[in-house]
C-alpha cells in the first residue's frame, strides 16, 4: 500500500498520514454510522477515542469540522454501551479545548436530548451498565463547561417543574454539579426561576430525597454566587438572591405550629451554608426574629421548634466563623443566653435536650461567653446531672460536659467536680434534690460516675478526677451488701472510659497508667493477703475483678515501649517473687504468693486475672521477663484445684502469652509439656474441668496464629464431644474457639490474629464434625450439632451461603434437638438461606414447615421469633410448593398471635398476613 492510500475500516474511512518532512495532513470523512450495527458503531467511537489520545494535535487542526463530524456520528445513538463512550468523547472535546465554532448549541442538543436518563437494564445484563452509569456520564458532559448554561438552565427548570420524580432528582443533582463551574454571569438571568423551582420542591414534595437534593442545590447556588469577584459598580447577586430567599421564607418562622416552618428553616440554613458572607447575611436577619418569637410563644412545643431552628443557625455560625467580633453574634449574646438559660430551667424536659445542645454550641465558640456565663453553663449542666429524673436529659448533659471540658477545664474543676464528689459520698436511700422529683441514690451515683468519666478530656481534669474515683474504690471494703459491689463495678466502668479517652494523649495515658495500676493492685493484694476472718474481700469478688480487667487492659494497649518495659518488669516481679515495691501501700500482713497451689492462698490465686489483663494487652514487641518461668507457673495454676475463676484466668493468661510467643525452642517446649499435662488432667477425674478449660484456650491461641499443633488439639476437642461427662460443655466451648473474646486474644490486645482464621477452621473441621455426628450414638449427637451450629454462626454470610446446602440435612435434624441453643443457632443459619437461596430447600419443605411451626411454641422467646421469621421467609419458594401448606400454617400461627411477648405477637402478625396473601392477585 502506497502512502496516501485510504485505509478502510468496517465503518469509517480514514486517510493515512502523509509525512513529507515536517508536513502532515490528516482528515476524517465521517459516515452516517447510525445505519451500522451496534458493534460497528462502537468501533467508530473507539477509533475516535484512540485518535483523540494519539493524534490530538492533528484533530485540533481540523477546527470545528471535527466537532461537527462527531455530532453527526453521535446523532441518534441509542445503545447504552455506545453512549457511555460517546459521553466521554464529548467531555474530552470540551475539557481539552477542541474548537466548537458555531456548533456549541448543536453539541449541547445532541447530548442533552438524553436528559433525564430513562433506562432500565435488562435482567442478567452481562455488560453491567446501569442507569446510574449513564446519568453520571451525561452529567459530566453537561457540567463540563459554563458555555452550556444558557441552554441547560432552562432545561433544568423545565424538568424540575415536571411531575416525574426521577427527572426532578436528576435536575437538582445536575444543577449542584454545574454550580462548581458556573459564575454569577451564567446564573444571573435564571436565578429567579431556579429559586422558585427549588422552593416549590422543598415546600411541597413528599420525597425526602428530593428535598435533600433541593437543599443541596440551593447551597451550591449560594456558594457559586459567593465565589465571584465583584467590581465596584457591579450588582451583588448574592445579596439580592438572599433577599429573595429571606422574603419568601422568613415570615413562615413566625408560625412555629404550621407545616411550612421547617421547610423554610431548612431553605434558609441551606442558603446560609454557602459561605461565611451568606451565613452572616441570613443569621443577622433570622436570629433576632427567632429570639423574639421565643418570648412571644409560651407553649413548650412551639419553643422547642424555635430552639431547634436557632441551634441550626448557631452551628452554621460555628462552622464558618469562630471569633465573636467576626461572627455577628456579639450584639445578640445577652438575648441568646437569656433564652437558653430560660429553656434549660424550664419545667418541660423536652426543652432541656435542645437547650443543652445550644449551650454546647455557644460555649464551644472561644471568647463568646464571659467567664461568668461559662460558670453558669457548667452549673446548669451539673444541676441536670444531679437532679434531672429524665435519663435522656441527664445523658445529654453528661455528653455536653465531656465536650466542653476540653475548652473550659478550670470551670469544671471549680464548679462541677466538688458537687459530683460530694454526691458520691452521700448515704441516704433517696436524695431529695428537688421538691418535685426524687432521684434515687443509685441513679445519682451512676450519673456522677458517668459525668466524672466524661469530663476527663483534659489533662488537668484527669489529675483531679482519677484520685476521686480511686478513693471511692478504697472505701469499698468498708461497705456492705451487693449494692456496694455494684458501686465498685460502676466505678471500674468509669475508669475504663477514662482509660479509653487517655489513649489519644501519651502524657495523660502515662499519668493514668502510673496512678491507676499501682492503686488497684495495691488494694486487691492487700485484700488478698489479709486474714480471711477480718477481711470482707469485696474487691476479690468475681464481678469486681472482671470489671477491673478492661481498666488495666485499656491502660496498657497503647503504652510507649520504655514505659511498657519498665512496668512489665515490675508487674512480673510482683507476681513471681512477691516484690511489692511497685505498690504505694505495701505493708501487708503476709507474703503475696499468687502462684502457690497448696496453702491458704486461694484468694491470691484470683489476682492472676489482673496479671492477665496487663501482660496480655502489651504490644507484641514488648519482651516479657522470665517468660518460661511465668508460663510454667501459669500452667500449674491452670490445672490446680483452685476456684474456677482462678484457673480460668490462669488458662487465659497462659493462652494470651502463648499466642504472642515467638516461634522457637521455648514455644515448642512449653507446648509439648502443656499437651502432656492436658492429657494427664483429662484422665484424672478431679482435674478434668481444669484440663478442658486449658485445652480450649490454648487451642484458640494456636488457631488464631495458624500454629500446626492447633489441628491436633482441635481433634482432641472433637473427640471429647462423645464424652458423657464433658461432651455438653466441650460443645459450648466451640463457640469460644471461633468467636471474639473481650478480655484476651483479640486485636485490641495485639494478639496474633491471622486473616480468615474462621474460614480455615470451618474448612478443616466441619467435615470432622459431620463425620463424628454420623458415627455418634443418639445421646452424643446433640453435642456435635451444638458445636457445628456455633462454628456456622460465626462465619461471614458470603462464606456460609455456598456451604449450607451440603449441611442442610444436618441442620434440619438440629431443629429437632431439645437444646434451645442449638435450635436458635440453627434457625439463625437457616434464615439467610431461606431469604437468598430458598430453592435449595425444595426437597425438605414438608419436614421443614412442621419443625418450624413446632418451634413457634418454644419456651425461649428468641427461638419463637426466629422461627416465625423463617416461616415468613418461606414465601420466597415457588407458589405451587407452598399452597398445600397454606391452611396448615395459617391455623398454626393463630397461637403465637396470643403470645405473652409483644415482639412475638408482632412477628406472628406479619408472618400470618404474608401467608394469608399467598396466591392472591398481585402478591
Amino acid at each position: 500500500m502506497e502512502h496516501g492510500d485510504l485505509v478502510f475500516f468496517p465503518c469509517l474511512a480514514v486517510a493515512s498520514i502523509e509525512d513529507s518532512g515536517a508536513q502532515k495532513q490528516f482528515c476524517i470523512p465521517y459516515l452516517q454510522s447510525q445505519s451500522l450495527m451496534q458493534l460497528d458503531r462502537h468501533t467508530v467511537y473507539m477509533i475516535i477515542t484512540n485518535f483523540m489520545k494519539t493524534r490530538e494535535e492533528e484533530l485540533k487542526n481540523l477546527g470545528a469540522d471535527f466537532t461537527y463530524g462527531f455530532i453527526q456520528v453521535m446523532d441518534g445513538e441509542k445503545d447504552p454501551r455506545n453512549l457511555l463512550v460517546a459521553f466521554h468523547i464529548v467531555q474530552d472535546i470540551i475539557t481539552k479545548n477542541y474548537a466548537l465554532g458555531h456548533f456549541l448549541e448543536e453539541l449541547f442538543e445532541v447530548t442533552s436530548c438524553y436528559f433525564p436518563i430513562d433506562f432500565t437494564p435488562p435482567p442478567n445484563d452481562p455488560h453491567g451498565i446501569t442507569r446510574e452509569h449513564l446519568i453520571l456520564g451525561l452529567r459530566a458532559v453537561l457540567a463540563s463547561t459554563s458555555r452550556f448554561a444558557e441552554f441547560l438552565l432552562p432545561l433544568l427548570i423545565e424538568k424540575m417543574d415536571s411531575d416525574v420524580q426521577s427527572a426532578k432528582l436528576d435536575s437538582l443533582q445536575t444543577l449542584s454539579a454545574c454550580c462548581t463551574v458556573y459564575g454569577q454571569k451564567e446564573l444571573k438571568e435564571f436565578l429567579s426561576g431556579l429559586w422558585s423551582s427549588i422552593r416549590r420542591e422543598v415546600f411541597q414534595t413528599a420525597s425526602e430525597k428530593i428535598e435533600a437534593e433541593g437543599l443541596a442545590a440551593l447551597q451550591a447556588l449560594s456558594t457559586c454566587l459567593s465565589r465571584s469577584i465583584l467590581s465596584p459598580d457591579a450588582e451583588d447577586l448574592l445579596d439580592s438572591f438572599l433577599n429573595s430567599v429571606l422574603q419568601d421564607c422568613k415570615h413562615h418562622l413566625c408560625e412555629p405550629d404550621m407545616k411550612l416552618v421547617w421547610p423554610s428553616a431548612k431553605l434558609l440554613q441551606a442558603a446560609a451554608g454557602g459561605s461565611s458572607r451568606a451565613c452572616w447575611k441570613v443569621t443577622a436577619n433570622v436570629l433576632p426574629l427567632l429570639l423574639e418569637q421565643y418570648n412571644q410563644h409560651a407553649q413548650s412545643n412551639h419553643r422547642r421548634t424555635i430552639l431547634e431552628m436557632t441551634l441550626g443557625f448557631l452551628r452554621l455560625q460555628s462552622r464558618w466563623l469562630d471569633e465573636e467580633d467576626e461572627n455577628g453574634l456579639g450584639s445578640l449574646k445577652e438575648a441568646l443566653c437569656s433564652m437558653v438559660f430560660s429553656a434549660v430551667t424550664d419545667s418541660s424536659t423536652q426543652l432541656h435536650l435542645v437547650a443543652v445542645r445550644i449551650l454546647t454550641a455557644l460555649a464551644m465558640q472561644q471568647g463568646f461567653l464571659s467567664s461568668r456565663d461559662t460558670d453558669l453553663v457548667v452549673d446548669h449542666l451539673t444541676r441536670l446531672i444531679l437532679q434531672e429524673s429524665d435519663s435522656e436529659s441527664c445523658m445529654a448533659a453528661v455528653e455536653a460536659s465531656g465536650t466542653l471540658a476540653k475548652v473550659h477545664p478550670s470551670a469544671f474543676i471549680s464548679r462541677m467536680l466538688p458537687q459530683l464528689c460530694a454526691n458520691l459520698q452521700t448515704e441516704p436511700n433517696d436524695i431529695n434534690l428537688n421538691e418535685s422529683r426524687v432521684v434515687s441514690e443509685h441513679s445519682v451515683r451512676r450519673h456522677c460516675l458517668e459525668a466524672l468519666a466524661a469530663v476527663c478530656t483534659h489533662q488537668s481534669i484527669l489529675k483531679e478526677t482519677v484520685p476521686i474515683l480511686l478513693d471511692y474504690i478504697r472505701t469499698a471494703p468498708n461497705g456492705e451488701g451487693e449494692t456496694n459491689a455494684e458501686n465498685v463495678v460502676s466505678v471500674c466502668k468509669s475508669l475504663y472510659r477514662v482509660a479509653v479517652q487517655c489513649q489519644e494523649d501519651s502524657e495523660s495515658l502515662q499519668f493514668y497508667h502510673q496512678t491507676v495500676l499501682p492503686c488497684l493492685l495495691s488494694l486487691t493484694v492487700q485484700a488478698a493477703t489479709q486474714d480471711s476472718e477480718t477481711s470482707s474481700h469485696v474487691l476479690l469478688k468475681d464481678d469486681i475483678l472482671t470489671a477491673m480487667v478492661p481498666v488495666i487492659s485499656a491502660a496498657c494497649t497503647h503504652l510507649k515501649p520504655e514505659l511498657a518495659s519498665k512496668s512489665v518488669s515490675q508487674i512480673v516481679g510482683l507476681f513471681l517473687d512477691g516484690d511489692v515495691s511497685l505498690l504505694p501501700e505495701n505493708n501487708f500482713s503476709s507474703k503475696f504468693q499468687p502462684f502457690q497451689v497448696n496453702g491458704p492462698t486461694e484468694l491470691q490465686n484470683r489476682l492472676v486475672s489482673l496479671l492477665m489483663a496487663f501482660v496480655c494487652s502489651l504490644p507484641r514487641n514488648t519482651e516479657i521477663p522470665h517468660l518460661r518461668r511465668l508460663l510454667q507457673h501459669l500452667l500449674l495454676l491452670s490445672l490446680a484445684g483452685c476456684s474456677p475463676f482462678a484457673y480460668s484466668s490462669a488458662s487465659k493468661c497462659f493462652a494470651g502469652l502463648i499466642n504472642k510467643c515467638p516461634q522457637g525452642d521455648l514455644l515448642d517446649d512449653i507446648l509439648q509439656v502443656t499437651t502432656q499435662r492436658i492429657d494427664v488432667g483429662l484422665a484424672d477425674e478431679p482435674s478434668r474441668n481444669q484440663a478442658i478449660t486449658l485445652l480450649v484456650w490454648v487451642t484458640k491461641a494456636l488457631i488464631l496464629r495458624y500454629h500446626p499443633l492447633s489441628g491436633q488439639l482441635t481433634d482432641k476437642m472433637i473427640g471429647l464431644l462423645s464424652d458423657k461427662q464433658l461432651g455438653p460443655s466441650v460443645a459450648n466451648m466451640f463457640s469460644l474457639l471461633v468467636s471474639d473474646s473481650p478480655d484476651v486474644l483479640n486485636k485490641a490486645c495485639h494478639a496474633d490474629v491471622r486473616i480468615m482464621f474462621r474460614q480455615r477452621f470451618f474448612t478443616e473441621n466441619v467435615p470432622k464434625l459431620v463425620q463424628g455426628f454420623n458415627s455418634a450414638n443418639g445421646d452424643d449427637k446433640p453435642n456435635y450439632l451444638k458445636a457445628l451450629s456455633h462454628v456456622l454462626n460465626t462465619l461471614p454470610k458470603q462464606v456460609l451461603m455456598p456451604e449450607l446446602p451440603s449441611l442442610l440435612s444436618l441442620l434440619l435434624e438440629a431443629l429437632s434437638c431439645a437444646d434451645e441453643v442449638v435450635q436458635l443457632s440453627t434457625l439463625t443459619c437457616l434464615e439467610p438461606l431461606l431469604l437468598e437461596a430458598p430453592e435449595t430447600l425444595n426437597v425438605h419443605i414438608d419436614g421443614l414447615i412442621s419443625k418450624l411451626l413446632r418451634l413457634t411454641s418454644s419456651p425461649a422467646m428468641a427461638v419463637r421469633i426466629t422461627s416465625l421469621k423463617c416461616i415468613r421467609a418461606l414465601i420466597k419458594l415457588p407458589l405451587h410448593m407452598l399452597l398445600p401448606y397454606k391452611q396448615q400454617v395459617i391455623r398454626a400461627l393463630a397461637k403465637p398471635l396470643d403470645d405473652k411477648k409483644r415482639l412475638v405477637r408482632k412477628e406472628a402478625v406479619e408472618t400470618r398476613c404474608q401467608w394469608f396473601l399467598l396466591g392472591s392477585p398481585g402478591s
